[in-house]
């Protein structure tokens, strides 16, 4: 079915905010090289200012849902936009760590109210949810990829001040049109009460908050934090694994081309592969229950972990199919559990509701970063894609779990296949 008009200018307002988001969170690994030689400081004091910058990301999700339900989805995404292009304009003029410490935290602290403000907007404000997700989805794939290259491919000619100016001019430009952008945030929900620009009491806080933890979605926010670690494990890591790989020895470079690392590539695929995986979730939304597709995504998940050791030893061929097809699934189940949320949530509180699920997915979820890390450094290397595998299965059983008790853990709503609607 085509999207309608209004549901065509929220696609195109929060792809435009997602793809940006990630653009600006990819591309600042980039500049750490450039800054260690430039500061003359320890990686690991470079690593906490970096580090600095992403805890908000993830730790602010939850009052920028808070935010968004009570000052509006357009308003928070466009005071992201502003401020994320504002950080990379501070960064370019920083003239020493602390300065880049200041960037770095606000662009964390703008960065974090996107996804709650951004996938609140889609839940109530669009009629083809599941299409306009895989699409948001694809968007922010694209910023992923797009992020890095660009700016290590601007690296190359220009002074890192510069670059970062220039990557925040598409941010500025996106504020521009996000203005102009006219669409109906609330189309797809009746009987919709006017928001009031009050801020929650801490009693309402925590009110709302145990109404949600209690009903089905406080089993979904366990759900969404056991992807981001299976996620956010497998993205942090799995460039340093295809470096060590035997299988890189099919590509040997000329001195000409020195400098550049096959690992990467392959790296850039599986993410490009991830936007045909975003597109197929958010259609197969539309006609699979959210809980039953979860259920199915997690286990072959946990399949293609468990696989990941012996696939390496069957040569270059095999070890491409299996990046594609993990690709293809870890960001499929993106769109199943963004809609699992509005499916179990009611209207007045998505912004909360999307707030604790990136608590869980970037905050919580972080922390397999450093549980791999030790797991790399103590174990052999199949212990880490086990322990990946632990953390899908376990996610697995919580989706069957939410598959056979959501009548009874969310009494009031009728659960239709798909996307499913509010009452």
């Amino acid at each position: 079915m085509a999207l309608d008009t209004n549901d065509r200018a929220i696609a195109g307002f929060t792809m435009t905010g997602h793809s940006l988001v990630h653009w600006f969170e990819t591309s600042i690994p980039i500049f750490l090289v450039v800054w260690l030689a430039e500061f003359d400081v320890s990686v690991a004091l470079l690593g906490i200012v970096v580090a600095l910058g992403y805890a908000p990301f993830g730790l602010g999700a939850l009052p920028g849902g808070i935010l968004a339900d009570i000052y509006g989805t357009k308003r928070l995404v466009l005071l992201c936009l502003g401020g994320m292009s504002l950080s990379f304009l501070v960064l370019s003029i920083a003239p020493n760590i602390y300065a880049i410490t200041v960037g770095l935290v606000l662009w964390g602290v703008a960065a974090s109210v996107y996804h709650p403000a951004g996938l609140s907007l889609i839940s109530t404000g669009v009629e083809e949810r599941g299409t306009v997700f895989a699409w948001h989805g694809i968007a922010g794939n694209v910023g992923i990829a797009l992020g890095p290259f660009v700016a290590a491919t601007l690296l190359i000619f220009l002074d890192w001040q510069l670059v970062a100016a220039l990557l925040a001019i598409p941010g500025l430009v996106a504020v521009a049109y996000g203005l102009s952008a006219d669409f109906d945030p609330m189309n797809a929900v009746d009987d919709v009460e006017e928001t009031t620009e009050e801020a929650l009491s801490l009693s309402e806080l925590f009110g709302q908050s145990r109404a949600l933890l209690a009903s089905a979605f406080g089993l979904v926010f366990v759900i969404v934090t056991f992807e981001g670690l299976f996620y956010r494990g497998m993205l942090t890591y799995l460039p340093e694994i295809l470096h060590g790989l035997p299988a890189m020895e099919a590509f040997e470079l000329s001195a000409d081309l020195r400098g550049i690392e096959p690992a990467d590539y392959i790296y850039v695929g599986f993410l490009v592969v991830g936007m045909a995986g975003q597109y197929a979730g958010g259609k197969l939304t539309d006609r699979v229950p959210a809980e039953r597709g979860l259920l199915a995504i997690f286990g072959v998940l946990a399949l293609l972990a468990l696989a990941f050791i012996p696939v390496t030893g069957m040569g270059l061929g095999a070890l491409l199919a299996l990046c594609g097809v993990l690709g293809f699934f870890l960001f499929a189940i993106q769109p199943f559990y963004q809609n699992a949320v509005a499916v179990h949530t009611p209207t007045d509180t998505r912004g909360l509701s999307y707030g604790y699920t990136y608590l869980g997915e970037f905050g919580l979820g972080s922390a397999s970063i450093a549980i791999g890390g030790f797991v790399l450094d103590s174990f052999a290397l199949s212990a880490f894609f086990a322990m990946l595998a632990a953390f899908a299965l376990i996610a697995a059983a919580l989706s069957a779990g939410l598959l056979v008790f959501q009548d009874r853990l969310d009494p009031s709503r009728e659960h239709a296949a798909g996307a499913g609607t509010d009452d």
